[in-house]
């Protein structure tokens, strides 16, 4: 199945977009399409062994419009030609405003000077001057009629066609008014050459002439406001093309080069300095730097690079010089893809959408016909051709379904940007509207709610080791080893600057763990099985190793020459914003399940820590598909959120899935919503930006049908005989413009769009300390606190003694070129006086772990 997009001129109202849509729909081999009226543009999926796009682009030229097939480009460069496009149509309607104006403004002076008793010339006066009067204000009219041609071109085509638009109504309308004006001139002649004075006053009071005028260059002044809000709405998109770098220092033949973006190679070298933008994506080879990502995650912290981590294109290196190798280049970079998605987004179509292109479809026929039947039945009741002539143009002028085809699109097209502007990418419009709908969210555990990587966070050691020494000699004998909890011990071993000890006669026992020779002991490090098998039973220590399992962590046991030296627990942490993420979701009265493979008891901690309504553990990865289908099967609207592989399925079969930013490609290829900054209170921001946007489309749609409603029968003059209430084509015209204006400035509120979180910060779970405790009863904590604004020695001093003196630390260890302070406590300290101490001493908390 092949899928393109096409560029679509011509189309000035949903009318357009929904004939289109229908001809190319009954195509054969056409599986989907979308046409977005606010981007002029159509999105095609087709059977190409069936289809090819020539006879897509002849059926929509059948029907009366122009279109072209979108050609791509590299680096997101595809969506260009809609923003040029957007700012091309605001200035060609701004100059056919101001010619129009030119001439109009003085029209309507002439036309409505003699009963306002404004100066006019004497030759304007009078009946003797009725056909000067009447002959000048045609001439006006003429350079108003041609400068908004493209009225008369367009709907006068789009009626022959059998399909007609907004531009039809304008046509007929202002058409009529000035034919029954030219009328009139000739009866002005022939009244004047009869010396039939009544005949002349009668006609030159009923010129229409300025109500031609007025009537386009209203609607030219509603399309011009229309057209700079609408080129508002895509701001998110060009915001983010702004991103792009144009240039990038590259090194070649140990030169450095300054080339254009997308002349840089997969796998060149690349030099970024201080203040620069990355030019792709690619991992640093060397150097250090802080790269703030705001921009593409909404996250406003810089993020620490180092040798060896991922950038992105388009973030911008704070300071620090680094050289990195380009993974990703071209339309592979994730700028491209995030600019492509939401493109794609805004090109989609809301189920809500389908109810207004149903009346699209029939609407201006419709109108058509109100006017014919109303003009003829004040006609036949003895109003005269001049009052029924009013009445059928102020119904066709004050229809307008220009405002309900712009009533949806709009409000997606701001609701994506914003959810990208923070860091939340919405794939399409389905699932930006069925979020709203959702009442039950289920979530992975490993890498969703939890970091995803184990860490260590409890050291048990006996009177014969101190912990550095446990520390040491664990690290040293799990650094040979393969399993994914070694990891955690090296790292943490590594983070406190240990030295490695030299082993020998190495040994893995599947099931139990690892043994090897230090300084000529047999070290031991494994379960409690491993110590069994050694003959190593019981002792407090064995059991208060065996304890830690009941929160949720892996207690891994080591011994030295028969006995027992310590203990090391290791254990995926929650996330610090989980607990608040879930809270959120709670207070919206959305229901939470966990979803995991681990064991109940493990699954069963995490719930008590973060609170989620209930677990489904030892969930084998291929039936993760069937409890979410199993859940909807309850008639809930669910919501899967994860990041491995195995969610997959998972994340297609809910009605909304949603992958973590950090995760695998390919769940992030099945979601419908990518999380960028890999944080669960985003869920909540994107359901809370789903339903703000979904009741704006509710609002923008209820005004557009609304305004028809009371708008076509007040133009009919139904209140003409209770009320004498009848209207002028003029303020017809003038309210169909502001109409569409009002449409899109209410779609416009989203961008000030805010997640309203009701829980504080305070409560999210905190970073879980590493927790010393010895044989002997003593028990310690470490804390690491990142720490700016110190800048040379005697800044550290001044941390080190506003640290020390807080009861509970019996050490802190201050790093000017880390910028971080290590803390060991013997009792805990909380977040908030850590904080309030450091900020005394002068300088900002940054980051606590």
């Amino acid at each position: 199945m092949q899928k393109e997009q096409f560029d679509i001129t011509g189309m000035t109202c949903s009318a357009c977009s929904t004939r289109v849509e229908q001809c190319v729909a009954k195509l054969p081999g056409v599986a989907e399409v979308s046409v977005n009226l606010l981007k002029n543009s159509m999105a095609v999926s087709y059977d190409e062994g069936v289809l090819d796009t020539a006879a897509i682009v002849a059926a929509v030229e059948n029907t009366g419009y122009g279109v072209t097939l979108k050609a791509s480009g590299k680096s997101g460069k595809e969506t260009k030609p809609e923003v040029s496009t957007a700012q091309a149509e605001y200035k060609a309607m701004k100059q056919r405003l101001v010619l129009s104006a030119l001439f109009t403004v003085p029209l309507f002076y002439i036309s409505m000077g003699h009963m306002m008793n404004w100066p006019l010339p004497v030759w304007l006066l009078g009946m003797d001057n009725a056909m000067t009067f009447a002959f000048t204000q045609f001439l006006l009219l003429l350079p108003v009629l041609a400068v908004n041609s493209k009225y008369f071109k367009v709907g006068f085509r789009t009626l022959f066609h059998g399909a007609p638009n907004m531009d039809s109504l304008i046509a007929i309308g202002s058409g009529a008014a000035t034919v029954y004006g030219i009328y009139a001139i000739y009866k002005i002649g022939v009244g004047m050459g009869h010396g039939d004075m009544e005949l002349v006053h009668t006609f030159m009071m009923d010129l229409y002439f300025e109500s031609a005028g007025m009537i386009l260059t209203l609607i030219t002044l509603g399309k011009t406001l229309e057209a700079r809000a609408k080129g508002k709405t895509s701001d998110a998109i060009a915001k983010l093309m702004d991103l792009a770098p144009k240039t990038a220092t590259v090194e070649r033949d140990g030169e450095e080069l300054q080339i254009p973006v997308e002349d840089v190679q997969l796998g060149e070298v690349i030099i970024v300095k201080a203040g620069e933008s990355i030019p792709v994506d690619g991992v640093v080879l060397e150097g250090f730097s802080s790269v703030d990502e705001s921009a593409l995650t909404g996250e406003s912290i810089p993020v620490e690079k180092h040798a060896g981590d991922k950038v992105i294109g388009a973030t911008i290196n704070k300071s620090g010089y680094i050289k990195m190798q380009a993974t990703k280049v071209g339309d592979d970079t994730a700028l491209a893809q995030i600019i492509r998605l939401v493109d794609e987004a805004t090109s989609s179509k809301a189920p809500i959408a389908k109810s207004a292109d149903k009346v699209s479809g029939v609407f201006v026929p419709i109108v058509i016909g109100i006017a014919l039947v109303s003009a003829s039945v004040w006609l036949i009741a003895g109003h005269g051709l001049e009052f029924a002539l009013s009445i059928g143009i102020s119904v066709l002028v004050i229809s307008c379904p220009c405002a309900l085809g712009l009533a949806t699109p709009t409000a997606i097209m701001v609701g994506t940007g914003k959810g990208a502007s923070n860091g939340i990418l919405i794939k399409s419009a389905e699932a930006l509207e069925n979020a709203h709908s959702i009442n039950t969210v289920v979530l992975d555990k490993t890498g969703t709610i939890t970091q995803g990587a184990p860490v260590v966070t409890d050291i048990l050691c006996s009177e014969s080791v101190r912990e550095e020494e446990l520390l040491q000699i664990a690290a040293s004998l799990e650094k040979l080893s393969e399993h994914p909890l070694a990891d955690a011990i090296v790292a943490e071993a590594e983070r406190r600057e240990l030295t490695y000890l030299s082993v020998s006669d190495f040994n893995q026992i599947p099931g139990q763990g690892i043994t090897g020779i230090i300084d000529g002991q047999l070290c031991l490090a494994g379960n409690r099985r491993l110590m069994e098998a050694h003959g190593i039973f019981g002792g407090e220590l064995l059991q208060r190793g065996e304890d830690l399992a009941v929160n949720g962590k892996t207690p891994l046991f080591f011994a030295q020459e028969g006995k027992l030296i310590g203990v090391v627990a290791v254990a995926d942490v929650v996330k610090p914003t989980s607990k608040q993420a879930v809270q959120e979701l709670s207070n919206m009265g959305i229901e939470v399940v966990m979803l995991t493979g681990d064991n109940a008891k493990t699954a069963e901690a995490i719930r008590r820590q973060v609170g989620v309504d209930r677990v489904i553990a030892e969930v084998f990865p291929q039936d993760k598909e069937q409890e979410i289908r199993r859940l909807q099967s309850e008639g809930k609207k669910v919501a899967m959120v994860g990041d491995g592989i195995n969610d997959a399925p998972a994340l297609a079969r809910a009605d909304v899935g949603i992958a973590i930013g950090a995760g695998t490609d390919v769940a992030i290829e099945s979601a419908d919503i990518v999380l960028m900054k890999s944080d669960l209170l985003d869920v909540s921001t994107a359901i809370q930006l789903s339903k703000a946007t979904i009741r704006n489309i509710k609002q923008n749609l209820f005004w557009a049908f609304i305004y028809n409603i009371i708008g076509i029968p007040v133009a009919a003059g139904v209140f003409f005989i209770p009320f004498a209430l009848k209207l002028n084509p003029m303020i017809g015209a003038f309210a169909m413009s502001f109409s569409s204006v009002f449409v899109v400035t209410n779609a416009l509120r989203l961008r000030w769009f805010k997640p309203k979180h009701t829980v504080e910060n305070s409560n999210a779970v905190p970073a879980e300390p590493v927790v010393v405790e010895c044989a002997k009863g003593e028990r310690t904590m470490e804390k690491t606190l990142q720490i700016e604004g110190m800048m040379c020695q005697h800044c550290v001093m001044h941390v080190q003694k506003a640290l020390a003196a807080l009861p509970g630390v019996e050490e802190a260890a201050v790093n000017l070129e880390e910028k971080a302070a290590k803390v060991k406590l013997t009792q805990n300290v909380t977040d908030e006086v850590f904080k309030a101490a450091v900020e005394t001493a002068g300088y900002q908390l940054t980051e606590i772990s």
